[in-house]
């Protein structure tokens, strides 16, 4: 699974939507067009382009601890704490997280899971202050003991950094590591995602940029995603699935600096694409589609 932090179908605006603007090749060879409010179901080879209920009956704008919650646990956590909440788990969720998160269930299930997201020294600095401000894929591995990739795995090529290609890394926080090609990042989840029957990747700079924040990597992030996504898609083994979901919209929509009330984006690819991409119409219904593929 490719967890994409706030992309939503949008307008066909070529000038507030990245995807217009720049030019977006996952969906255009793919797909053959590029998704959009009036054209948000497409269909390439073994592979399907859907929209996925963000707002799940609480009409409110999504947020990230909530729609987060409801994926990677398969509840509807509005409905659950009676709004959305976010940047992080609202305080109840967290049982419920560390009970119902998706490597937990397929953990019980004797089954190989990874998250393959490398982190700085700051993050782990910050863990080991008591502080516990999460995002919900960090406090799901945190609450099951499951350990957390550092640089010097990066450097291995046993994990991905966030941005795909380190290039953040190297020049904000000034790491001395080669910037990949997006095609690399993109070989190193599949490798690694073939010895595993779960592999999680999450990608949260482009709910960053929906926000306004770091504008002048738009375009450049635009197409490093759009390398990163492609070249997995395309390069999926006959036995293998992914799924690419996103917990609300942001991103598809730079004329405002918030969420939006847009459908997330969701893609399933590979062999149990059709299944999956029947199934799952809403936030919650993600982990639960996935989980049946293995009963």
């Amino acid at each position: 699974m490719i967890f994409i932090d706030g992309l939503g179908i949008g307008k066909k605006d070529y000038e507030n939507n990245p995807f217009f603007k720049f030019g977006f090749k996952t969906f255009t060879e793919i797909f053959g067009s590029i998704p959009h409010l009036e054209n948000q179901k497409l269909k390439g080879e073994n592979a399907f382009l859907f929209p996925v209920d963000a707002i799940m009956g609480v009409p409110e704008i999504p947020l990230s601890g909530t729609g987060q919650t409801s994926i990677f646990c398969g509840v509807n956590a509005p409905k659950i704490i009676g709004k959305h909440f976010g940047p992080y788990p609202y305080s109840t969720l967290v049982p419920i997280i560390r009970e119902k998160n998706i490597f937990r269930e397929f953990m019980k299930s004797k089954k190989k899971v990874t998250f393959m997201n490398a982190y700085p020294k700051v993050f782990f600095d910050y863990v080991n202050s008591g502080r516990r401000r999460l995002s919900v894929t960090t406090l799901s591995c945190i609450l099951n003991g499951m350990r957390l990739n550092k640089i010097s795995d990066l450097r291995r090529g046993r994990a991905i950094s966030a941005e795909i290609d380190n290039r953040r890394l190297v020049e904000r926080l000034n790491y001395k590591l080669a910037i990949i090609k997006p095609e690399t990042a993109a070989n190193r989840l599949l490798r690694i995602g073939s010895q595993n029957h779960f592999t999680l990747f999450e990608i949260f700079h482009t709910d960053h940029l929906g926000h306004g924040r770091n504008i002048e990597w738009l375009e450049y992030t635009t197409h490093v995603l759009d390398r990163f996504l492609y070249h997995t898609i395309t390069n999926l083994s006959k036995d293998m699935t992914l799924v690419v979901c996103s917990d609300h919209g942001n991103f598809e929509d730079l004329s405002i600096k918030m969420h939006t009330l847009n459908p997330a984006l969701g893609i399933a690819a590979g062999k149990n694409a059709a299944f999956l991409a029947q199934r799952i119409k809403a936030l919650y219904q993600i982990k639960p589609s996935i989980m049946k593929v293995y009963e």
